[in-house]
């Protein structure tokens, strides 16, 4: 089955999904790759093909990828991976 485009709705459905069922993991990027210290709040808002946005105790933030994102598959695994290079012994 091939991957969905990196549309508006690919992205709607993955945040959607992240911010109900892994609240945890998106503080995780707002503290290790967006540089928050101790965030409170965190909800993944848009990922597009170059970043992700979220929000973060109130104020936008945007993780740039380390490459561009090519379909809804890229983005799953760049998301996994990005977790996994936190924390490689929680998986």
């Amino acid at each position: 089955m091939a991957a969905d485009p990196l549309t508006a709705a690919v992205s709607d459905r993955i945040c959607l999904h992240m911010n109900k069922d892994h609240a945890d993991s998106v503080l995780a990027y707002a503290r290790h790759y967006g540089g928050v210290e101790a965030p409170l709040t965190a909800r993944l808002l848009k990922v597009e093909s170059e970043a992700m946005e979220l929000e973060v105790d109130g104020e936008i933030l945007i993780i740039r990828f380390d490459h561009q994102l090519c379909d809804s598959e890229d983005a799953h695994r760049t998301l996994v991976a990005m977790l996994r290079a936190i924390a490689p012994a929680a998986e």
